[in-house]
């Protein structure tokens, strides 16, 4: 049988790895991943995806490691068309958090703004570079003047990740509050999506 593939966002790259060899999956899958810059540009996202699943044969189960990730539908449309799976969720705060529980979290409070670990440990390059908050500090209340806390998603529990979660709130003007969500439901996705087709 082809080896499955996983095809995905080089954000998730640590959590994807520790999912697969927690279950035993990182020997009787491939993965590979797409740039993570393209968290911070979703439209870039769709083209990357079918430019490399037109690399695979058509008979090769794939594993989209995405979510919806702010195309509007867009991948779904992809998923349609190379009859591949992706994560459930609009983007990774859902499937960490869980998606009943990040319901209720942005229902109560839509002025929260969300880091997971990468986004803790990237935070400068993919928040404060991305925006031009570096050079025009300035910029920060026409950003984040509506957010009102910052909510530290931790999938481990990493005192070095903690202080720049804190550090970056501090640099937003926002409070912090922390939540160690785990994996959340990226291990039964990953593990269950699509199984007889890929991971049984």
């Amino acid at each position: 049988m082809t080896r499955p593939l996983v095809l995905a966002c080089g954000a998730l790259a640590r959590e994807l790895r520790a999912v697969l060899e927690a279950d035993k999956l990182d020997e009787r899958v491939d993965v590979d991943y797409l740039p993570a810059p393209l968290h911070n540009r979703p439209e870039g996202i769709v083209p990357a995806i079918e430019e490399r699943l037109r690399e695979e044969p058509p008979d090769r189960p794939v594993l989209l490691g995405y979510a919806d990730c702010g195309s509007a539908g867009a991948i779904d449309d992809v998923c349609a068309e190379f009859d591949v799976e992706r994560l459930r969720g609009a983007h990774c705060y859902e499937f960490f958090a869980g998606s009943a529980r990040f319901g209720r979290m942005h229902g109560d409070d839509p002025t929260a703004f969300y880091l997971t670990d990468f986004l803790a440990r990237h935070f400068d390059r993919f928040v404060m570079d991305a925006l031009g908050l570096t050079d025009h500090p300035e910029l920060r209340d026409a950003y984040f003047g509506n957010y009102t806390r910052l909510v530290f998603l931790a999938q481990t529990d990493d005192p070095d990740l903690d202080r720049r979660a804190q550090a970056a709130a501090a640099a937003l003007g926002l409070r912090y509050e922390r939540l160690l969500t785990g994996y959340g439901e990226l291990s039964e996705q990953v593990v269950s999506l699509d199984p007889q087709r890929a991971v049984a």
